[in-house]
């Protein structure tokens, strides 16, 4: 029983690590893209926090964590509107998938983990995107 509970606790952590992974290399394609633009600049920091928070989880339990397949896999969007669009989808998604592995999770400290990163993602990163999108949809009329 208690293998079970590892199992499942190692696939939640692994699939919020991969999430994280791929937002922070689709943000940092937009940086290296379009330079050091905002809210990019800010997120990318707060994904790399992320993925520390739930690093630190994989080594608290003695789970090995998986590689980040993501670095340099991407492809930054054609705009920057088109990326402020792309991150507000990502964030949505980002809060249906911490939906899904809360439901999941038994362990105290996982579970707090990932509800402080749903927050910021819900917060403060869609919000972020949703303000680029408004901002820049709002200098291309002008």
């Amino acid at each position: 029983m208690a293998e079970d509970y590892r199992e499942e606790t190692r696939k939640i952590l692994e699939e919020a690590l991969d999430d994280e992974y791929k937002a922070r290399a689709t943000y940092a394609k937009v940086i290296e893209k379009f330079g050091p633009v905002r809210p990019f600049i800010n997120i990318v920091e707060a994904e790399n926090r992320h993925a520390g928070a739930l690093l630190r989880q994989f080594e608290r339990l003695g789970l090995i964590p998986p590689e980040d397949q993501w670095a340099g896999n991407v492809e930054a969007p054609e705009t920057l509107v088109e990326a402020c669009k792309g991150g507000i989808e990502a964030e949505i998604e980002n809060a249906e998938m911490y939906d899904r592995l809360l439901a999941a999770v038994n362990d105290p400290m996982v579970r707090n983990v990932l509800l402080r990163l749903q927050e910021a993602s819900q917060n403060n990163h869609l919000s972020a995107f949703r303000r680029c999108l408004t901002r820049l949809s709002s200098s291309q009329e002008g």
